[in-house]
């Protein structure tokens, strides 16, 4: 069997909007690293949230654990399912898409280790955004930085972060960086310990409204 035949095999296993009918193109180049070119399942379409949550729903395995997580607090931990998550998750992005977020958009991601931040990333999928996860220990200044980089217009953050019981404060780092990032349009701000959010009318939107 070749590398071709094996991958397509592999994709069989996923649920595509249009499936590819080749895997995988190489083209090494000279070997400087320069000209090389390298592309997977180029001619196919799928969206990544689909495949991770709706069709294990609609296959009978909603009710399924999808995530576990474990707070900060070794009492806190939850047994997330793919309808619960799927729910979370639709609820995101037809939030983020009020908002005007579309296919092609960049959203970064600053978020302690709650499941809101898969969800996130899952709703960035499910509407064809991009999604940019930055360290939630990184400084405004190296926030600010990312965000530029990737020319980013939302933020989704939390009001703060626990880690090793010590509070850090997420949104008031957004608020830092984006002094020097004036084209951001929104920032969407979970409530995870309930202190320390101070929402911009206009630019702010609170998770849980949203």
């Amino acid at each position: 069997m070749n590398m071709n035949t094996y991958w397509m095999e592999q994709a069989a296993h996923l649920e595509w909007i249009k499936t590819p009918e080749k895997a995988g193109e190489f083209d090494y180049g000279s070997g400087s690293g320069s000209d090389v070119s390298i592309k997977w399942f180029e001619d196919g379409v799928l969206n990544v949230c689909a495949n991770c949550l709706d069709r294990h729903v609609a296959g009978g395995h909603g009710g399924q654990t999808a995530l576990i997580w474990e707070g900060d607090d070794p009492s806190q931990h939850l047994n997330i399912t793919y309808q619960e998550a799927l729910d979370a998750t639709a609820r995101l992005a037809n939030g983020l898409k009020s908002l005007g977020v579309k296919r092609g958009d960049r959203v970064t991601l600053y978020m302690p280790m709650v499941p809101e931040a898969a969800y996130a990333m899952l709703a960035c999928a499910r509407l064809g955004a991009i999604h940019s996860v930055v360290f939630g220990g990184f400084s405004p200044d190296a926030l600010a930085g990312r965000i530029q980089d990737c020319q980013s217009h939302w933020v989704i953050t939390a009001d703060q972060g626990v880690r090793g019981g010590r509070a850090i404060a997420l949104k008031a780092n957004v608020d830092r960086a984006l002094e020097n990032c004036p084209d951001v349009k929104g920032v969407v701000v979970v409530q995870v310990t309930g202190q320390g959010a101070n929402l911009k009318a206009g630019r702010d939107h609170d998770y849980a409204s949203l």
